[in-house]
């Protein structure tokens, strides 16, 4: 173990890898190496025949072709790293992800190919102030960026067109295409290697950095550092944008912690957080989703009962033999987005309608005079 790197801190470091692809696999088979203690794996894909090409862990596993990524990966890194703490995502960061759980991690790392899931990592990351480190390869060319609450936001990087072209692809309204891959491009394992090691040796370093005094370590905080492999160059540009108007880096504070668990009811969140918080009224906001309980034919005005979360509406209508014989535009859905003590479903669990385990609940509480509320966030078990 080199003398930069400190066993202890590494063994009780917790990093969360979002995407398991290419880089994905490289940045793990670091994190292995190096005997990082407590890492979470998040991924919605199974390996497909081209993985086992390009992806040093599962090519391990031969016949993993048609399972979950995450499970793959899991068992190729225990074997690298016996006494690792894994949890393991099978789902999509944007909706499946517990916030308590990034709010409990030292640092993010982002090994996804497409700007809606960047902007889902930088959004949670931004609420419970952790850095993330994002990653992208293609071909020869690759780019590492590292995204420090307070510092800088991926949001802000981002230019009006292509906040605005993300919006209509992916709005709350829950047509969330969770499979395109808009800046997706041929990857190659020796560039995956490059990037993924960069990514794991930054992460090591702002770890380090966080739990002494002073910093220890330069990092790319703030900095996005531009790999040329064809003309085999290195350089760095600043990337310091942070706009006091952006909602997206809001930072949730302070977080309380409740007995509220995905299981519970939406009738007893309500209620044990009114107790808990000795307020007079409560109610529980969907900010990253909407709850869908029937969509309506345009034409003829037929109802028809759905009951989940915005995101699977698409995914209903497509594999209705009835309803798929219509374009999804031929619909109009009646969507959910606070719940209240006089709301209908309050006998559904926080988990029917689309709040994840260890998540953090947006609760709007009436505190001090019945015109006035407050903004609290609760975190579940």
């Amino acid at each position: 173990m080199s003398d930069c790197f400190k066993k202890d801190i590494l063994n009780a470091a917790k990093v969360m890898v979002v995407g398991c692809g290419a880089l994905g696999n490289e940045v793990l088979k670091n994190l292995a190496l190096m005997k990082v203690g407590n890492i979470v794996l998040v991924d919605f894909d199974n390996v497909e025949t081209d993985n086992l090409k390009r992806s040093i862990l599962f090519n391990e596993f031969q016949d993993s072709v048609g399972l979950p990524k995450v499970d793959v990966v899991a068992y190729v890194i225990r074997k690298i790293h016996p006494e690792i703490n894994l949890t393991v995502i099978n789902g999509d960061i944007s909706a499946d992800v517990g916030l308590g759980l990034i709010k409990d991690m030292d640092v993010v790392i982002g090994c996804v190919d497409n700007r809606w899931a960047r902007y889902c990592i930088n959004r949670l990351c931004m609420r419970v102030g952790v850095p993330w480190i994002d990653g992208g390869i293609s071909e020869l060319e690759g780019i590492v960026k590292i995204f420090e609450p307070g510092k800088n936001c991926y949001a802000c990087t981002l230019s009006n067109e292509e906040m605005d072209n993300m919006k209509r692809r992916f709005s709350c309204a829950g047509n969330i295409r969770r499979a395109l891959k808009t800046e997706s491009a041929p990857t190659t394992s020796l560039i995956a290697s490059i990037i993924g090691s960069i990514q794991v040796q930054e992460a090591l370093k702002l770890i380090h950095n966080k739990y002494n005094d002073n910093p220890i370590f330069e990092t790319l905080s703030g900095k996005m550092l531009i790999y040329d492999g064809k003309y085999f160059s290195f350089s760095t540009v600043g990337i310091s944008a942070f706009d006091d108007d952006c909602s997206v880096h809001e930072y949730w504070k302070p977080v309380i912690k409740s007995t509220i668990s995905s299981k519970t009811t939406i009738r007893e969140a309500l209620w044990l957080t009114k107790i808990q918080l000795g307020a007079y009224s409560v109610s529980l906001n969907l900010i990253n989703d909407c709850f869908v309980d029937f969509i309506c034919d345009k034409e003829t005005d037929e109802k028809f009962s759905v009951m989940l979360p915005g995101r699977f509406v698409e995914n209903f209508i497509n594999q209705s033999p009835e309803l798929s014989k219509k374009p999804i535009s031929s619909y109009y859905q009646n969507e959910i987005r606070k719940f209240h003590r006089d709301s209908p479903y309050l006998d559904m669990t926080l988990e029917e309608i689309g709040i994840p385990e260890h998540d953090i609940l947006f609760m709007k509480c009436g505190i001090n005079g019945i015109y006035r509320e407050r903004d609290y966030f609760i975190e579940i078990q």
